[in-house]
């Protein structure tokens, strides 16, 4: 059941620069449709387009004899929920530079793509917004799947969530940096977790070197399941860095910790020091040892990890077209 549901959700001819994100997310978090979303009332010159809700379904609609007419399309607040929006309403999709000279946007036909809070989705670079109209273009004319559009989601995380609550997501990332995944340690005295053990000396302490060289503060580890606590100069010197980040940046960073349980393993991969399979090593060693001992199990491990590998490379391969030219 679960390759059907790949194959269903999946794109097979993504572009090259987005194999990695071929794979949809699996897992769809239940979720109603957003109450209808209207725009205001544009001048005579345009028409306006609104997202109505029918069950799971939105249709655009379009005020009779406009069509023509320049206009924009917004999408719903359930396009951040992972629920199918409604069937493909366009044809072509492009970018374009923004009115303003400063940033590009998406146009579904003669639309200007917009945020759920219905703003322009004025993106940094052309490089982005071609990756942009690309997971736009191959959407299947039977339904939006926004779990197939991570760099869309990003992109609206970034230029709206991030701006407005920026001081939180700092606050819940710090809530949980004591029990990052890199600090914990499974027994070493456990014949059943030993060889985890060994693993986690072999593949994360060297990234806990590199904590220690960058901040100056040495990691604490532990073994207990309620974690520890680091120093109070560790703890201020990341809090310090996510302050200093821009807002691709954050968003990123929040995306990947995320996933990865570890504010570690973010900062390592938006700084450089570690790359996408690296990082995926480390959040899946303790599964993968037991994998090793007991066998994969199809349909599940399998999905697992390719769910990981989308959320943990998109922030990555976002924040890099969003410093591209």
């Amino acid at each position: 059941m679960a390759h059907t549901l790949i194959r269903k959700c999946a794109k097979p001819s993504y572009p090259n620069f987005l194999t990695s994100l071929s794979v949809a997310q699996i897992r769809r978090r239940p979720a109603s449709v957003a109450a209808a979303e209207k725009e205001q009332a544009p001048s005579s010159s345009s028409s306006s387009f609104t997202f109505s809700a029918e069950g799971d379904k939105v249709h655009l609609k379009s005020p009779p004899g406009k069509w023509k007419s320049s206009s924009s399309v917004t999408m719903p607040v359930s396009f951040m929920t992972g629920s199918i929006v409604g069937k493909r309403f366009y044809k072509e999709v492009k970018t374009r530079e923004a009115d303003d000279g400063n940033g590009w946007t998406v146009m579904l036909d003669y639309r200007t793509l917009k945020t759920p809070s219905k703003r322009p989705l004025k993106l940094p670079t052309l490089s982005l917004a071609k990756a942009i109209a690309a997971e736009w273009e191959y959407q299947q004319m039977d339904g939006i799947r926004p779990f197939t559009m991570p760099l869309m989601r990003l992109a609206c995380t970034a230029l709206e969530r991030v701006p407005l609550t920026r001081t939180k997501i700092i606050e819940n990332l710090m809530k949980k940096f004591n029990q990052d995944l890199v600090f914990c340690r499974a027994p070493d005295d456990n014949e059943l977790t030993s060889n985890v053990y060994e693993r986690q000396v072999e593949k994360i302490d060297p990234l806990l070197r590199w904590v220690e060289s960058e901040f100056g503060y040495k990691p604490v580890v532990y073994s207990s399941f309620f974690g520890g606590k680091q120093e109070d100069g560790l703890v201020m010197a990341i809090e310090n860095l996510l302050k200093k980040t821009d807002d691709c940046e954050m968003a990123a960073i929040d995306a990947i910790a995320a996933s990865a349980h570890s504010l570690i393993i973010a900062i390592g991969m938006v700084q450089g020091k570690l790359q996408i399979e690296e990082a995926i090593e480390l959040i899946r060693l303790e599964e993968d040892s037991q994998v090793d001992r007991w066998g994969l199990v199809e349909g599940g491990h399998d999905v697992d990890i390719a769910d990981l590998r989308v959320q943990i490379s998109s922030p990555i391969v976002f924040l890099s077209l969003s410093r591209s030219i």
